[in-house]
């Protein structure tokens, strides 16, 4: 079987992988730089998850899996479990997911982008996780 078994395990995955880039000492001072909260709606699992910079006191991301959040999201994106999964693996490119309409996009599509090139050195290290713990996702 190929894919997330469950939404469990897909947010168990997610907060992994996000958890990765924020304690990157490249990636997550970047990603808090660019300060670019972003919305992220899966589909298939009924989830959604929003994402910011953090504060002083706070790692570098900050994310809750609830549109109950006191921020505003700058970009909005809607997509499956599976394109997520293949996007971390480093085998989805966003702006041809988004053409393709695998990936619907909202707001500001331009700031999303932007800091796709600093999430890059996530994708070995993502399928390093995969590999070892989670090896039905492999693509």
């Amino acid at each position: 079987m190929t894919g997330f078994q469950s939404p469990t395990e897909f947010r168990e995955v997610m907060d992994r992988a996000f958890t990765m880039m924020s304690e990157d000492p490249q990636m997550g001072p970047r990603l808090r730089d660019a300060d670019t909260p972003q919305r992220f709606e899966f589909t298939d699992f009924d989830l959604v998850v929003n994402i910011r910079a953090g504060s002083p006191a706070e790692p570098n991301l900050a994310w809750e899996w609830t549109d109950e959040v006191s921020w505003k999201p700058k970009v909005e994106m809607t997509m499956s479990s599976e394109t997520a999964n293949r996007y971390f693996q480093g085998k989805e490119n966003v702006a041809l997911a988004i053409a393709r309409r695998r990936i619907k996009a909202g707001g500001d599509v331009k700031a999303a982008l932007a800091i796709i090139p600093i999430t890059k050195p996530l994708f070995a290290r993502y399928r390093e996780m995969i590999a070892t713990d989670y090896s039905h996702l492999e693509l």
